[in-house]
């Protein structure tokens, strides 16, 4: 699919009749709306990353390290921005990655639904997390014709995991993405410096409160008695997984299965092995370990070992140049993160489409100007990650 780089010219038309755009065009000033437009307690979890976030802001830094080596007299008239994933045909190679809060991150509080709104308007696909302000099938029926994926924190009780599980695959989304590492919350100073931690507040647990088999652990109505029922998600919430639960997870659903926070090598060979049909490289944007290096230096070793099988990737991405940085190493598809929650935040479900399409724009603009017409072409590309002079 081609014209997104068309978006420019739509922005420069309205400024002729003196309609500027309402939601910035590029992160640092789309960040600084946003973190204005934001409760103190919701910026800090959104910004908020582990330790002293020197990880966190690595992954963002780090793309300014790898450069693309432009090539002319090449005919980019046409750009193809189109991605094969999962027997899928999708316009785009972007996709939402899942969010915790996401719900919380519009004035109403339907944050998830104006995400899926989104999706359906852009065709980016959403993969919804397990923690949310509405039911994973509202959030599902929200994307319209855009596939949506699900993705799972796996609760400790194996009889809610297959509940979840379940209803994620009726409501229509086309693959499970399993995080990995997030079954204990990593060490956040911001959110511990103001004593705020949403899911213990109530906040975005609905998948949970209007699960059967969590209503029948709770033993009673939630109404009434919220209290209990955070305590219970509480001890509920993160099950340990290793190698040896892959065959259970592969048991309980016909979905493909991602697996969510692969980084070395080792482990991505072994993800296939024990079935996965997809390996995601994260470090799950610095949110949950500090010390680390920036994902980006590690997706090159993470593709070389996956061989053909696709490889999704997210962290610190923030522009259509990341992006497409990101594909020319080798991810067959990109996750946008805080970006599209700063949409949310500034312009609900329209101003997370028009984040998506201004990083889609910057990326097929970037594909025309150096001589890549598809994405075969920009894997195929010179890639470099410079040294530090070179920067």
């Amino acid at each position: 699919m081609t014209g997104f780089g068309g978006y420019q010219n739509e922005i420069y038309g309205a400024g002729l009749q003196g309609v500027l755009p309402t939601i910035p065009v590029d992160a640092a000033n789309l960040e600084a709306r946003a973190t204005a437009a934001m409760s103190e307690s919701l910026r800090n979890y959104v910004q908020g990353g582990c330790g002293d976030e020197h990880t966190q802001n690595l992954n963002s830094a780090a793309f300014r390290h790898w450069g693309l080596v432009p090539r002319m007299m090449v005919d980019t008239t046409v750009r193809n921005l189109s991605i094969e994933l999962f027997g899928m045909s999708l316009p785009t190679p972007l996709f939402m990655a899942p969010i915790g809060v996401t719900g919380m991150c519009t004035p109403d509080g339907h944050g998830d639904l104006h995400a899926a709104r989104a999706a359906a308007t852009t065709g980016v696909p959403m993969v919804a997390s397990t923690l949310g302000n509405d039911p994973l099938e509202d959030v599902a029926a929200a994307m319209g014709d855009t596939p949506g994926l699900f993705q799972l924190y796996t609760p400790k009780d194996k009889d809610l995991a297959e509940s979840l599980v379940g209803r994620a695959e009726r409501a229509g989304y086309r693959a499970i993405v399993v995080t990995l590492d997030t079954w204990v919350t990593g060490w956040r100073p911001r959110d511990l410096n103001s004593g705020n931690f949403p899911q213990l507040r109530g906040h975005v647990l609905q998948n949970y409160f209007g699960d059967p088999v969590f209503r029948k652990l709770l033993g009673k109505p939630v109404e009434g008695h919220l209290a209990e029922a955070i305590g219970l998600w509480s001890r509920l919430f993160g099950k340990v997984l290793t190698w040896d639960d892959m065959a259970w997870l592969r048991s309980i659903t016909s979905l493909p299965i991602i697996l969510k926070g692969i980084c070395h090598p080792d482990d991505a060979r072994r993800a296939i092995d024990t079935g996965a049909a997809a390996i995601y490289c994260s470090n799950h944007g610095g949110r949950q370990a500090n010390g680390g290096i920036a994902a980006i230096d590690m997706l090159p070793a993470v593709v070389a070992a996956a061989g053909d099988t696709p490889v999704l990737f997210d962290s610190g991405v923030r522009s259509g140049s990341d992006v497409a940085k990101a594909l020319a190493i080798g991810a067959r598809a990109v996750g946008i993160g805080r970006p599209f929650t700063y949409g949310l935040a500034l312009g609900g479900g329209e101003g997370a489409a028009h984040v998506l399409r201004c990083i889609l724009a910057e990326a097929d603009l970037l594909m025309a100007v150096n001589g890549y017409p598809t994405i075969a072409d920009l894997k195929a590309a010179d890639i470099r990650r410079a040294g530090a002079g070179d920067c």
